[in-house]
């Protein structure tokens, strides 16, 4: 826990809700025993994609696909968003999300791994959204880097590990200190590279906003 639970609940309850559409699909995955970003996070997204307004957002790590209809929700009307996943089991619910709200035609699936489709991806994009496996995140980084353009937004989510990641890695349980290690180096790296500004924010299970600096010669 990285907040205390009854400001958490009391914040949470001041929250506007979305459409009767993501709210059942909420439910839906959450009863399925899917993770779908915190209310917390919906919250902080929709703030972010309304008041920067991104036309090109790609996501890492899809789900069934409550994130990225979550963001086309919010983001503004000619807005692309590409998401990728590689669990098989997902990837068809993800579809079919989709396509119950309408939205194949702004939203595209990557299918298969992060890592590859990164590399071959083309182009830049304004908004980057970190949601997969988070003992990778630091090996994404220099593809995330190459692709975000300047002046551009890179969220990770679930950075704090519940409030773990200020552990010594020997109060952490054996299996979680690779992901633990992983997750400290990545932070390190986010709020010391020369290309990115960075904040560390202690909501849903932590979250780090990143800006793409511009250069001299792009400003």
């Amino acid at each position: 826990m990285i907040t205390e639970e009854r400001m958490r609940t009391y914040i949470n309850s001041l929250d506007a809700g979305s459409t009767a559409f993501l709210q059942d699909l909420e439910a839906e995955a959450l009863k399925a025993g899917v993770p779908v970003i915190r209310k917390e996070m919906q919250s902080f997204l929709r703030f972010l994609l309304v008041s920067y307004r991104p036309l090109h957002i790609l996501e890492v790590g899809t789900a069934v696909g409550f994130s990225a209809l979550w963001m086309s929700e919010y983001a503004p009307e000619g807005c692309r968003i590409t998401t990728i996943e590689k669990y098989e089991k997902r990837i068809p619910a993800a579809r079919d999300n989709f396509a119950r709200a309408g939205r194949e035609d702004q939203i595209t699936l990557l299918e298969g791994d992060a890592m590859e489709i990164l590399q071959r991806l083309e182009g830049s994009y304004d908004f980057i959204f970190m949601d997969a496996a988070k003992g990778q995140y630091l090996s994404y980084l220099p593809e995330i880097l190459r692709l975000l353009e300047p002046g551009g937004i890179l969220v990770s989510d679930n950075v704090l590990q519940d409030g773990d990641i200020i552990e010594s890695r020997f109060a952490v349980e054996r299996r979680n200190r690779t992901i633990h290690a992983r997750m400290r180096e990545y932070l390190h790296e986010l709020t010391h590279c020369g290309e990115l500004t960075t904040s560390i924010l202690p909501l849903g299970d932590g979250v780090t906003v990143s800006v793409r600096n511009r250069t001299e010669k792009e400003e």
